[in-house]
């Protein structure tokens, strides 16, 4: 039709239709134009590859009157400016002048002016990765990928992410401690161990995020417990500059691969929830295995590069020297310790690993907890363990009510439960004399959950004999002794007996 473009998929069909044999115009007919566009096509003065570009404007530029004068200038000044913001300065300094409806002309003339005249942009370059070089740790929040469960309650957590660059093996673990060195040694040590050897360079930057809260000395002690946990392995230690991911790029992609997966993952499982944290590290590494499975050919050549591991793992914990106060706790890593009272006033050293807390008393360790996290930076925890204190605290039970322990010091929601009731039952002071005797039972029998059940099982609250019979019975005081009362004349003839 008269006015209209040819575009290349017309002209496309028109020449296919003549290499097939029909004739001009029955070919310019399928393509939807005329005979006489067809005829020149055909000669080589017309068509879609003949259409001249417009280099003169179609109305006014709206810009005209500040863009050099007054945009250009700023921009060179400042290249990070958006349209948007020049925009509202321009709309400012002459109102009424331009409306809204430019921001897009605008958009793109900043857009073309930084792509021919802004500051040069920083150029990626791509590394070739030779096998047993070169490993890459790194930690990865899941954040909006997927979200994980413990029996219904969210699981806090982060991913620690080990991988090599040449063979793409990887190892994968949950980390409830955050980035710290011990989450990155305990990590690394396992990773090394799973894969049967090291690689000549290792490269992390999550020292960064260790050392945080940190004063120089502890940032220097940091640095020097790293080098020295990779020379234990005989890797040369390196981290990327902080703040420039493109620098770990061999494992920042991967990390959106991974996380990807086990979104997927999840979704065929059918569900986000587990039975426990080792639970859900367990189908983790179920499915990193199978990863890893698929390059088992790079793998095996790569191992044949790595180097032996030494006999023993690396250092992998925090070692912290404490004095045991006189509450019979201890601080480590903004969370109080209950210890055994026998400890206070002490000085021992503290090893705080991943998940466990080891007490040496000189060279000797005394004690391993169970380690506890604070939930946040701003906030402190509490570990409070009651088999430790309620020797002193049945000594002195009206402690109980206003301890700031009184809460940890009840050791399950069952018996939370337990002090309600006896706390509405029972007179105030009778009330902390029984649940104290209770968990002292509860203590030296270790029937914690049996005595909790039968407790809640109970229409009235037992009395306490009732209570130390079945759970913790001790000999009565006024049990009978039995013997044989021998008669008089047998001492007689042991005392004639001893005068011959």
């Amino acid at each position: 039709m008269s006015g209209n473009w040819i575009n290349q998929k017309q002209g496309s069909l028109y020449m296919s239709s003549r290499v097939e044999g029909d004739s001009q115009e029955r070919a310019a007919s399928r393509s939807g134009f005329s005979e006489r566009s067809g005829r020149r096509i055909e000669s080589g003065t017309g068509g879609p590859d003949h259409r001249k570009p417009r280099r003169h404007r179609t109305r006014e530029d709206p810009l005209v009157a500040v863009w050099d004068s007054e945009l250009i200038p700023m921009l060179e000044k400042q290249p990070g400016l958006r349209a948007v913001t020049l925009l509202e300065y321009i709309q400012h300094r002459h109102p009424d002048r331009f409306p809204d409806s430019i921001r897009r002309t605008l958009e793109r003339r900043v857009k073309q002016w930084r792509a021919e005249q802004g500051p040069e942009k920083e150029i990626i370059f791509r590394q070739l990765h030779q096998p047993g070089l070169m490993g890459i740790s790194d930690f990865t929040e899941p954040k909006q990928s997927f979200h994980i469960t413990i029996r219904g309650k969210a699981l806090a957590h982060i991913l620690f992410h080990f991988r090599l660059p040449f063979s793409g093996w990887r190892y994968v673990r949950v980390i409830e401690s955050g980035e710290s060195f011990v989450a990155l040694s305990t990590s690394l040590n396992d990773a090394l161990h799973r894969l049967g050897g090291a690689p000549q360079t290792h490269r992390t930057d999550s020292l960064s995020a260790a050392y945080k809260n940190l004063n120089k000395d502890e940032k220097e002690d940091v640095t020097k417990r790293y080098q020295e946990f990779c020379e234990h392995y005989g890797m040369k230690p390196t981290r990327n500059n902080r703040g420039v991911s493109h620098e770990n790029g061999a494992i920042e992609s991967p990390h959106g691969h991974l996380k990807q997966r086990i979104g997927q993952e999840l979704m065929l499982r059918g569900s986000s929830d587990f039975d426990s944290v080792e639970s859900y590290n367990c189908w983790l590494d179920k499915l990193v295995s199978r990863l890893n499975r698929r390059i088992q050919d790079k793998v095996n050549e790569e191992r044949k590069t790595l180097i032996p591991l030494p006999a023993s793992k690396g250092v992998d914990y925090d070692e912290i020297v404490t004095r045991v106060a006189s509450t019979s706790t201890i601080q480590a890593k903004r969370v109080t310790y209950s210890v055994p009272s026998r400890l206070i006033g002490e000085m021992v050293r503290v090893h705080v690993h991943e998940k466990r807390l080891e007490l040496y008393l000189g060279n000797q360790k005394t004690l391993e907890l169970q380690r506890s996290f604070a939930s946040d930076e701003n906030h402190r925890a509490r570990r409070i363990d009651f088999r430790h204190v309620i020797g002193s605290l049945v000594k002195k039970p009206q402690a109980f009510r206003h301890s700031v322990l009184r809460d940890d010091l009840l050791p399950n929601d069952q018996f939370h439960a337990i002090w309600k009731r006896v706390d509405t039952e029972l007179d105030a002071h009778f009330a902390c004399k029984y649940i104290v005797n209770v968990l002292y039972v509860a203590a030296k029998g270790d029937c914690v959950q049996k005595l909790g059940d039968w407790l809640m099982e109970q229409d009235k609250l037992p009395p306490l004999h009732q209570v130390r019979q079945r759970f913790f019975p001790t000999p009565s005081s006024n049990e009978q002794i039995s013997g044989t009362q021998h008669s008089v004349t047998d001492y007689d003839s042991l005392i004639k007996g001893g005068q011959s």
